[in-house]
């Protein structure tokens, strides 16, 4: 049974006293006890999703909306880096992206010296690669950021690209 308050009868009232305006109480109340009964199980829970959190921060970056890539690019405060294939980027960009595939980043690294003042946002088709591009661009001392969804976020919300 246990001491009031660990999952014995009528212990959860402690903590369930929390949950007093909750719409259904039976349901927390049952949480409650699954959690006092098995703690050990919600901790690896809850180490696996702050590592999980710490793994999407070092992941390069930060995130950014469509909405907040146009605002910092027609602020002039913002370069978008296309690392798509080149063939890809001819398919469709976004206005004014260069195009620097990701496997010729490291090589063409002095091309973007001259915008050293802005926040380069990385773009890649959906978002999968360009925080790891993001990490080296941060590492060299730039200031970058990816698009969250990639290219393929940008066509969802029916934003421009050209050709």
């Amino acid at each position: 049974m246990g001491p009031p308050g660990f999952g014995g009868p009528g212990g959860l009232c402690i903590l369930a006293g929390i949950f007093n305006r909750v719409e259904h109480p039976q349901m927390v109340a049952n949480l409650i006890q699954f959690a006092t009964n098995h703690y050990i199980l919600v901790a690896i829970f809850v180490v696996l999703l702050v590592l999980l959190l710490i793994n999407e921060i070092r992941r390069g970056g930060q995130s950014l909306s469509n909405g907040q890539l146009t605002a910092l690019v027609n602020a002039d405060k913002g370069v978008v880096i296309d690392i798509r294939p080149s063939k890809e980027y001819s398919s469709g960009h976004i206005v004014g992206a260069l195009n620097i595939p990701q496997d010729k980043l490291v090589n063409r690294m002095a091309e973007l010296d001259k915008h050293k003042g802005k926040t380069l946002i990385v773009v890649d088709s959906m978002g999968q690669q360009s925080g790891t591009i993001c990490r080296e661009l941060l590492k060299a001392g730039y200031t970058a950021a990816k698009l969250s969804g990639g290219v393929s976020s940008w066509k969802a919300d029916n934003l421009p690209l050209v050709k």
